[in-house]
């Protein structure tokens, strides 16, 4: 194979810097959101459909798990970021000290998303060693994405309930990076804490309140309880404060 003189070599390096200049281009004036918008949105409108099927019980929780887990993991990470406008929502928006920053980003109007969603949605921001604290659900379901960074992820399932304690079982303790998923209900992983490992982590969060009607929300707790039989743990459930001190 003839190597290429120097004329042939400059053509190819100069179009090569032009491409990628051009891509750079469309990106920053977001010529790609007319191409990007349908795909997001769609998956969006996915998501919005299992979670109102949740709610009618056409869904069990842990249908509901195994769809939206399949579903995120198909998600292509560009794209979602592209159609929340990622950049502008974490420019120079520092995350806090303890505990994670929630950014609440604006979705485009699109033909094919519904307005008024079904779920909530947010991003937490958070730097090396902050977590989203332990903490279990009433009557919810949500799930995470990883958008960016690393964490330490773990899990546990809710065993029984008492006035000041909760029995965990350990269900998962591993790392977590870009395009990760990890998702909760009543029935299945209730407890979770993520720590973040690298400067600039960003986990996409989606929350369905009351799935069934009734009190719905957060319940924190201290994971590090009186170790029981069967792997299981007796822990003490806190209020937001003491548990953004002890593992913000």
């Amino acid at each position: 194979m003839s190597s290429l003189n120097r004329r042939e070599f400059t053509e190819q390096t100069v179009g090569s810097l032009l491409t990628w200049s051009l891509l750079q281009t469309l990106f920053a004036n977001t010529a790609f959101s007319a191409e990007v918008q349908p795909i997001a949105a769609k998956w969006l409108a996915d998501l919005n459909a299992m979670s109102l099927d949740l709610k009618a019980e056409k869904l069990d929780p842990l249908q509901w798990q195994k769809q939206v887990e399949l579903l995120f993991s198909r998600v292509e990470l560009t794209e979602l970021m592209t159609f929340i406008d990622f950049d502008k929502l974490t420019k120079d928006v520092p995350p806090k000290e303890r505990g994670e920053l929630s950014l609440k980003p604006k979705l485009p109007e699109v033909e094919g998303l519904p307005t008024k969603l079904v779920y909530g949605h947010q991003v937490f921001a958070l730097n090396k060693g902050r977590s989203v604290v332990p903490h279990g659900h009433d009557n919810m379901a949500t799930a995470f994405l990883i958008l960016k960074g690393d964490f330490h992820g773990r899990c546990y399932d809710r065993l029984e309930d008492a006035r000041e304690h909760m029995i965990l079982r350990p269900t998962i303790d591993r790392s977590f990076s870009a395009g990760g998923v990890s998702t909760v209900s009543d029935l299945k992983d209730n407890v979770h804490w993520f720590q973040a490992k690298t400067d600039g982590s960003y986990i996409f969060n989606i929350h369905v309140m009351s799935v069934k009607p009734g009190k719905t929300g957060r319940v924190y707790v201290d994971p590090a309880g009186e170790k029981l039989s069967g792997d299981r743990l007796r822990c003490r459930k806190i209020d937001h404060a003491e548990a953004e001190k002890m593992y913000g």
